[in-house]
This record gives structure tokens, sequence and C-alpha cells, in this order.
């Protein structure tokens, strides 16, 4: 390929080997983020031993999980949408409410039943995409974008990346100097590589990264902390081959109660992700294969994780981040990633390895990923030329910012007698929604202005 920022939208023509290593990067991508899901879920999950789940919940189910739903996803989209489906932190608040009930069918419960319970929820909150996607399929994508315009996508957009700085921080402040090296190895490479390397950015990070992390392990330097940068104790006790040990949900109207309204939350933010994925690869993913279809996949993708047992999916930033920096968009990259996550799903002495790459990497790493995202959402706004001048954008804006960015534990409410945690993104989409519809001087209407419209990836 040339050295420039050349689009690549077949990546066959590059050939097996790069598909692969392109592949391989997708997959660096999204780990640290997935496999903190569960380790964040199991310290919720815990016995009087102060052991978590021993079944569903693992390292294990989230990678197969989040592999194969990728995988359904895919087939749900007609194969067009370049996405990566990897766990959902919407979610969290849930699992730590449903395993801290302790009354009725729950006194007592073993952790592993009261995490079965969590999941049946998560499966019931993955049915609800499908309700969205019906709504949607029959009233069709032009009424439904008249809500969505480049004032509330644009901002949403923007949160999602800032939202997710504090992330990026706390793990890059555990080894400052680990964290500069994986930055600086994106930037040189990104910018200066040459073939395949310019679009190997983050997969160079991670690797380079990682070498000077066993070289300062093996020299006997640590964290400022004083723990050490490698810990390999997981790496020796880890098996070769071996079954995710997968555990099938259980149904309870407290824990769908809990778990099942987070779905309006992930549903915003899939829109968000969908607008944002469509912004930087410039296609009609909205339209086509459409957003019913793109909401059907994450949905069936959910409910499938939750019935085996792992934490619910949704569409991965950070995979966004990737397809921006290498400009390499076809969806085929992302299917074989799905496929390594799942291959390694079966190979826990592998998992564990990749589980040792220090925090502080993933946090460099994170730096640039999630100021992709929010870059992409400032250039939607820019590009649809979207007048701030007005006050009524300028209140949407304003709004949506706040709620993304001051939210920071979510908004609890309880109904029934049942606490229900939004998160800040779902406040942020709602009010921009609310407020697009409610103030005067809407002047957005979906295929009247193509070029603007084409500018955010979405086309009559």
């Amino acid at each position: 390929m040339s050295e420039s920022n050349e689009v690549i939208r077949d990546a066959r023509k590059l050939g097996l080997p790069k598909m692969l290593i392109l592949g391989l990067q997708h997959m660096f991508a999204m780990f640290g983020a997935t496999i903190l899901v569960p380790i964040l879920v199991n310290s919720y999950f815990v016995d009087a031993c102060g052991e978590g789940p021993t079944r569903g919940l693992t390292v294990a189910v989230t990678l197969f999980c989040a592999g194969f739903g990728t995988l359904l996803f895919h087939v749900c989209s007609k194969m067009k949408v370049p996405a990566f489906l990897g766990s959902s932190f919407a979610f969290l608040g849930g699992f730590s409410t449903v395993a801290h009930l302790d009354t009725g069918i729950y006194a007592g419960m073993s952790v592993n039943d009261k995490a079965a319970y969590a999941c049946g929820g998560v499966v019931v909150a993955g049915l609800l995409y499908l309700v969205l996607s019906l709504i949607i399929r029959m009233v069709g994508v032009k009424r439904v974008m008249r809500y969505l315009p480049p004032v509330v996508t644009g901002p949403v957009i923007i949160c999602i990346g800032l939202s997710l700085a504090s992330s990026a921080i706390g793990n890059a402040s555990t080894n400052w100097f680990l964290a500069f090296v994986a930055l600086a190895v994106i930037i040189v490479f990104n910018i200066w590589g040459k073939g395949m390397f310019k679009i190997i950015p983050i997969l160079m990070g991670v690797v380079i990264s990682y070498a000077v992390a066993v070289i300062m392990n093996a020299v006997g330097l640590t964290n400022p902390d004083g723990s050490a940068i490698l810990d390999f104790t997981s790496v020796a006790s880890a098996g070769l081959v071996g079954i995710p040990p997968i555990q099938i949900c259980k149904f309870d109207v407290t824990a769908i109660l809990v778990m099942a309204p987070i779905a309006i939350a992930t549903m915003m933010e899939h829109v968000g992700d969908m607008s944002a994925i469509s912004a930087t690869v410039g296609e009609n993913y909205l339209a086509d294969p459409g957003l019913h279809r793109t909401l059907l996949g994450d949905g069936l993708a959910t409910a499938l994780a939750g019935f085996l047992g792992g934490p619910a999916n949704t569409t991965y930033g950070e995979n966004t981040g990737v397809l921006e920096l290498s400009h390499v968009y076809d969806p085929l990259v992302i299917r074989i990633a799905a496929c390594f996550a799942i291959i390694i799903s079966f190979i826990p002495k592998v998992s564990a390895i990749i589980s040792t790459m220090p925090s502080a990497i993933i946090g460099g790493v994170s730096f640039m990923l999630y100021g992709m995202i929010s870059a992409i959402g400032v250039r939607n706004v820019v590009e649809n030329k979207v007048d701030l001048t007005k006050s009524r954008n300028l209140i949407i804006a304003g709004v949506i910012f706040v709620c993304g960015l001051g939210f920071s534990g979510g908004l609890t409410f309880t109904i029934a007698g049942t606490s229900i945690t939004l998160t800040a993104l779902a406040i942020a989409a709602i009010a921009g929604i609310l407020l697009n519809i409610i103030l005067p001087g809407n002047d957005y209407e979906f295929g009247v202005n193509p070029a603007g419209d084409e500018n955010r990836g979405i086309h009559a």
C-alpha cells in the first residue's frame, strides 16, 4: 500500500498475514476494557470466604461472548458494519445491586446463583433492543433520525470519548513512564510509520511498551506504588486448553427490574456509537444496513451473552478509534479479531499472558483511542455547520455536556422498591433528544441536506 493515509475498504488486497495482524490489533484494543468488566463484576459477587463466581462472568466466558456476539452482530448487519462488541460497563451498577440483594430468594444465595439471576436480567435487556429495532423497522429511520440531529449526536459522541478520559488517566497513573512509551510509539508509527507499520500503530504501541515493561521488570524496577510491573502468577497456574466455564442464566422479576431498564442507556449509546462509526468510515450504516439491523445484532449478542452467563455486550469505541487511526475500514478485519477472541477463550494460558499487560499500557493506548472518539464528535459538529450562536442549539449542546460529564455516578431512582441507575451517557442522550423535541426552531430534516448528512456518515 502507499505510505499516505489511503483508505482501505477491502483488506484482502493487503494479503492474509497483514489482515491477521490488523485483526490482532483490534483484539488488543478491546481486550483491556473487555476483561476488566468481569474482573469488576466478580469483585461484587464475593462469598463469606472472599471467593467470587466460579462459573460464568469469567474472562474466558467474556471473551467467547464478545467474539461470538461480534460475529452474530455482523450477520445481522449484513456483514457491512466494522464494529466490535465488547463488555458493557453500563450494567456494572445493576450487577452490584443484584450482588447485594439479601432478601427473599436472595437471602443466603450462593454468588454463582446471584450472578446467574443478574445475567437473566441481561437477557431481557438484550431483548428490549429487538422491540426498538421493530419500531424503527416499522416507522422508518428517517422519522427516527429527526430526533437525532447533529446538535444531539455530535455532543453525545464527544461525551462518549470524554467520559472515558478518567479511566485512561487512572490506568496511566499506575506507571506514567510506560503510559508515555505506549502513547509515543503510537504517535510515531501513525505519523512517520511506513507501509504496514503505519496502519498498526496501536499494536506496535502495545508490543513495544510491553517489551519495555518486561525489561523494567527483569532489572527489578517497580511501579511508583511499589507493586510489580508484571505478575506472571496467573500464567503459571493457567491450563493450556480449557472450555469456558459457562453458566446458564436464571430468571427472577427482581433481578429483571434491576437489569432490564439499563437497556435504555445502552440503546442510546448504541445510536451514538453507530453515528460515530458511520462518521469515521463515511458509510451509510444508519440507513444501510439500517439502525434496526444494528440494534437487532447488538440486542441478540447481549441476550446470548447473558444466557451463557457473560456480561452484556456493546459496540466498542476503542475499535472505532482504531478505525480512525488505521484507515482500514473492512469489517472482515473485525471478524478476524472476533475469531481471535473466541480462540483465546479456549486457551486459558494465552488469556492469562495477555491479562498480565500492565494497566499503564492500556491507559497510554486509551489516551489516543478515547481522544479520537471525542474528536470525531467535534468533526461532526463542525462539518455539519451546527450554528451554536442559536440559543436552542447552545442549550441542547450545553445540557448534553453537563449531563454526560457531570453525572459521573449516573442517576439512581427507585421504582416499585427497586433501584434503577441510568448512566451519564444515557441521561445526556435522553436530555438532548427531549430538548430537541421541546425547543422551537428545529430546522433539521433527514435527507434535505445530503451534504450535511454524508459528513456524519448518514446518507439519505
